[in-house]
C-alpha cells in the first residue's frame, strides 16, 4: 500500500465543510423540532381526540415508519415536480424529516403521555384547567422528564444520519461538500475522515446542548452521549 495521505488539500477547503456542517446543523435542528410539534399534536389527538382522528394518525404513523426516509424525499423532490410543484432540495429535506420524526416522535411521546398519573390529571380538572391547559401545564412538563433522554438520542439520529441524505439530491450539507470536493481532487479517504469527525464534533455539540437545556428547562439529568 503506497497511498499517502494528504490533509493539507482538505485543509485549504476547510471552510466549505465548515459551511456544509452548520447547514447539517441548520437542517437537523429544524427538522427536528418540527417533527416534535407534529409528534405532540398526534399523540394528544390519539390519546384524547375522536376515534377518526386517532385513526387518521394510526395510518400517518404506520405509513411514515414503514417506508423509508430517501424514498420520502424522493418523492418530494422528484415527484411532486411532475405536478408542477417545485421546491429547493434543502425545503424537501426538511419537510421530509420532519414529516419523518413526527410519526416516530408520536410513538414516544404517546408513551409518554400514557405515563401521566391520572390523579395529576384529576388534580387539575379540580381547579378547573381545560384540557389544552392540562397539555400544556401538566402534561408536557411530565413526558418532557420522561422521555427526554429518548428525545434527545433521536434528534441525534435526525442530525448525523437523516440530513445526510440531502447529499443524494444535490443538498451541499457537510457529507454533500465532502462528495463534491472529492470528487475534484480525489483525495475520498482524506475528506471523509474529516467530514466523519466533524460529525463526531456535531454530535458532541448537540448532546452537550440537549443536557443543559433538559437540566435547565426540564431539570432532567440527561447524560452527554
Amino acid at each position: 500500500m503506497n497511498y499517502t495521505f494528504q490533509y493539507g488539500v482538505v485543509w485549504r477547503d476547510f471552510d466549505v465543510l465548515i459551511d456544509g456542517a452548520l447547514l447539517t446543523f441548520q437542517l437537523g435542528v429544524m427538522s427536528f423540532w418540527g417533527g416534535a410539534l407534529i409528534g405532540l399534536f398526534c399523540a394528544a389527538v390519539k390519546t384524547y381526540g375522536q376515534r377518526v382522528f386517532g385513526i387518521l394518525v394510526d395510518f400517518y404513523v404506520v405509513f411514515i415508519t414503514n417506508t423509508p426516509a430517501l424514498i420520502q424525499i424522493y418523492f418530494l423532490y422528484f415527484g411532486l415536480p411532475e405536478i408542477g410543484i417545485r421546491w429547493s432540495g434543502e425545503l424537501c429535506v426538511v419537510i421530509g424529516l420532519t414529516l419523518n420524526a413526527g410519526a416516530y416522535l408520536t410513538l414516544i411521546m404517546r408513551a409518554g403521555f400514557l405515563s401521566v398519573r391520572r390523579t395529576e390529571l384529576e388534580a387539575a380538572e379540580t381547579i378547573g384547567m381545560s384540557r389544552l391547559q392540562q397539555i400544556r401545564f401538566v402534561i408536557v412538563p411530565h413526558i418532557a422528564k420522561t422521555i427526554y433522554p429518548a428525545l434527545a438520542n433521536f434528534f441525534i439520529v435526525i442530525l448525523v444520519m437523516g440530513t445526510s441524505i440531502g447529499a443524494i439530491i444535490g443538498v451541499d450539507e457537510l457529507t454533500g461538500q465532502a462528495i463534491n470536493l472529492s470528487t475534484v481532487n480525489y483525495r475520498w479517504l482524506e475528506y471523509f475522515t474529516i467530514a466523519a469527525l466533524m460529525y463526531v464534533v456535531l454530535t458532541f455539540i448537540a448532546s452537550i446542548g440537549l443536557a443543559l437545556l433538559g437540566r435547565w428547562a426540564f431539570r432532567v439529568k440527561a447524560k452527554v452521549f
